[in-house]
């Protein structure tokens, strides 16, 4: 039995940002209020000063190394890093090998997941199906199969393949899944390794223009409005993304969108370190996009901020920037350094960070938000902003070290997730 006394309790789906006392027992919320006196023998007492009890967060889509690549990380290990960084619940996307994509493969990964929260309370892990095959031409999986277990459907296009992706709104509609959109590669980025514009041009390397994007957005969204099925856009990186998501959200058409937490927090000066950690997909914005994508989290036209946690090895990523592959680390450490870089700098208020990182993904997956009540399933994190430690071996749980914050002072850190029943 634990009582926090006057910890910041946040919860955005209640708009609740106060100092509460919180009674817990048995990993159960038994009260919540304003001061709380009366309690149970034995009932430990912890000063919640400077402290910040929050709902679990929640990860919209990370890539798992396995099955197929687990010299980068485990499974386990992946989980143990989203527990350590304050996450609950982590949707994770069908590019395991084999992929995601029939009722088999997401029963054996579900299975495992199971036996390790069996064992000890962890984050529930959400598996995305695979839309179809990768061969080209693209072909439909047989989706019925396993559409009760998948939380969505994922899939990547281009401007070439929409009519794939017309066809994938008709079969699923019935099903009411949301189906996740990544349009980050077409045939308008080239070779582009970083954005377009200055950067690019200053630092020699060959660019994606914004209007790649742009313009596959919003062939995607006049498809949508014809056919209302609910998608989710990922990775929007652009200024101009978020003005047609917005429009696309005047118009009633059923989307929602997310960018990345490295997309909130660089830009393409960054790049001119060559650091291959900074290498992501699609590329860090001009500093307009990055603006444009933090005013479109407090506005709420972007509806999340997704960590796409992605591990490599050393040996992957310790090559030029233009050949390293896209991607990094983050569950661990996204929460503090979104919390010193947004919330301290008062560019979005904590309630704005964490419905971003919590209530606003569950809704993206239709589902509903967590929350801070005795009368729900417990998923709380107890969040120290000013604690500081060293991103390295010795504290990550993760194997990777794919990300340029390895080996830097963070300041922040969950101390503890409770969970009660996933």
């Amino acid at each position: 039995m634990e009582l926090l006394q006057q910890v910041r309790v946040i919860d955005p789906s209640q708009g609740i940002d106060r100092p509460k006392d919180v009674l817990i027992v048995d990993r159960k919320i038994q009260e919540i209020g304003d001061r709380i006196s009366e309690y149970p023998e034995r009932t430990q007492l912890i000063s919640g000063q400077n402290l910040i009890l929050g709902t679990g967060l929640v990860d919209l889509y990370s890539h798992s190394a396995e099955p197929g690549n687990e010299t980068r990380e485990s499974l386990s290990d992946l989980i143990s890093a989203a527990a350590a960084g304050g996450f609950t619940q982590v949707g994770i996307l069908p590019d395991t090998t084999p992929p995601i994509d029939n009722k088999e493969v997401l029963n054996a990964l579900q299975h495992q997941s199971l036996t390790m929260q069996s064992q000890q309370p962890l984050p529930q892990l959400h598996f995305w199906g695979a839309a179809s095959t990768s061969n080209i031409p693209k072909q439909m999986n047989q989706l019925g199969e396993f559409q009760a277990e998948a939380i969505g459907f994922y899939d990547r296009y281009n401007l070439g393949n929409l009519n794939s992706f017309r066809q994938l709104l008709e079969y699923v509609r019935p099903w009411q899944k949301t189906i996740a959109v990544a349009l980050d590669r077409n045939e308008l980025t080239g070779n582009g390794v970083v954005r377009e514009g200055a950067a690019s041009i200053r630092y020699g390397m060959s660019g994606n223009p914004d209007f790649s994007e742009s313009a596959a957005i919003a062939a995607v969204l006049e498809i949508v409005a014809q056919i209302p099925t609910p998608i989710h856009i990922m990775r929007v990186s652009t200024a101009r993304g978020v003005e047609l998501i917005a429009d696309a959200k005047k118009r009633n058409i059923p989307v929602t969108a997310s960018t990345t937490w490295m997309h909130l927090l660089w830009d393409a000066d960054a790049v001119g370190s060559y650091n291959p950690n900074l290498r992501l997909e699609p590329p860090l914005g001009n500093k307009a996009d990055r603006e444009a994508l933090i005013t479109g989290i407090k506005e709420e036209t972007i509806d999340a901020i997704a960590i796409d946690h992605q591990a490599f090895t050393y040996e992957e990523k310790t090559v030029p920037f233009g050949l390293a592959p896209p991607g990094v680390i983050g569950l661990e450490i996204a929460l503090p350094l979104l919390w010193q870089q947004l919330v301290i700098t008062q560019k979005l208020t904590a309630l704005e960070l964490w419905k971003a990182l919590s209530s606003n993904p569950c809704r993206c997956w239709q589902r509903s938000p967590l929350a801070i009540s005795p009368k729900q399933n417990t998923q709380l994190i107890l969040f120290d902003p000013n604690k500081t430690w060293i991103a390295n071996q010795n504290n990550l749980k993760s194997s990777a070290a794919n990300t340029p914050y390895y080996n830097q002072q963070i300041t922040g850190k969950v101390i503890k997730s409770i969970i009660d029943r996933l």
